[in-house]
């Protein structure tokens, strides 16, 4: 049933989730990175910003 309401919804677009669910792990482990990337650079980037206004003081 489930697969029914997938093909109906998404259509063409089937392909890529197939292809998306054979290679799930890599995907997500590549999202993920790059949201922790992000993150870090933040932090450091918000870190560096109250250093610097620090010293202006």
């Amino acid at each position: 049933m489930v697969d029914a309401f997938l093909e109906f919804m998404l259509g063409p677009m089937r392909s890529i989730g197939d292809v998306y669910f054979e290679n799930q792990m890599i995907f997500n482990s590549i999202i993920v990175g790059a949201a922790c990337w992000k993150l870090m650079n933040k932090r450091s980037s918000s870190h560096s910003e109250s250093a610097e206004e620090t010293e202006n003081v």
